[in-house]
């Protein structure tokens, strides 16, 4: 009798955890934004045959290396490069709570594994690489490996068809950043200054094609570089600079969405 009770109870137990397990709420997806910098229009198209079928295609006219900006926080859990198969070159970020996002066909990946990564990151630029037939970003929005239907500033993408898109993306009171890689003439390391200039101190350096984010860009000691003579330093963490001219950023001098130091 004493065992068939200690049983009861068991199940009974394992019945309640059951039940608490199923009762606990889903992580709320974030806000995604449309992958582009603000006030950057590109068209989106769903269609029925697509594979998955909830992804979107955006493109626009002259699109190739294009950027490519972060939809929401997160950190950066894949690069990878499937060659002339599939995504090509593409990138997936982790937000959390099961949801991710995929940014495919890419031309160049700007950021590295374990990149934390907010709105307004820069993460690559649009291509054509892999599974594609002309320049596009294939991008997913995914919960627990299932691509849903997309929804920007949570409103649910149009399906099936195409149609314009307007980028809210760090429009004002969110972190904006830039993103490249180092680029020197002698395809060497690059060092890292406490300040805008190689009067202050050395505190590390980086290798020829490691990729950074750029925080802020100050104006500092004038050098020439790879990319000409120019006085635009690049903060890629606290108190760490490198020269602009031998940083690949796709701009000569100052970005446009990254704010000064």
């Amino acid at each position: 009798m004493l065992a068939r009770t200690v049983r009861i109870g068991v199940v009974a137990a394992v019945a309640a955890a059951a039940v608490l397990v199923a009762a606990a709420p889903a992580s709320a997806a974030p806000v995604y934004k449309l992958p582009f910098p603000c006030g950057e229009t590109w068209g989106g198209g769903t269609r029925a045959d697509h594979s998955p079928v909830n992804a979107i295609d955006f493109n626009r006219t002259d699109d190739v290396d294009d950027w490519v900006i972060a939809s929401a926080p997160g950190t950066v859990e894949t690069v990878a490069d499937q060659g002339a198969t599939g995504y090509g070159k593409y990138i997936k970020i982790n937000h959390g709570g099961g949801n991710s996002t995929y940014y495919a066909h890419l031309n160049s990946q700007w950021v590295g594994v374990g990149a934390v990564v907010g709105y307004g990151t820069v993460i690559g630029t649009v291509g054509s690489t892999g599974d594609s037939t002309g320049p596009h970003l294939h991008y997913e929005q995914r919960l627990n490996g299932t691509p849903n239907q997309v929804a920007f500033d949570g409103v649910t993408a149009l399906y099936y068809g195409s149609k314009n898109y307007v980028s809210s993306n760090a429009c004002g009171g969110t972190t904006r950043t830039g993103a490249g890689w180092i680029d020197t003439t002698s395809s060497g390391p690059q060092n890292v200054y406490s300040g805008a200039g190689t009067t202050f101190s050395v505190v590390g350096s980086l290798p020829d094609g490691a990729a950074v984010t750029i925080w802020c860009q100050a104006a500092g000691q004038s050098v020439t570089g790879k990319w000409g003579t120019s006085n635009v330093w690049n903060r890629i963490d606290t108190g760490k600079f490198v020269p602009d001219v031998n940083t690949y950023t796709g701009y000569s001098g100052f970005i446009p969405s990254v704010p000064r130091c």
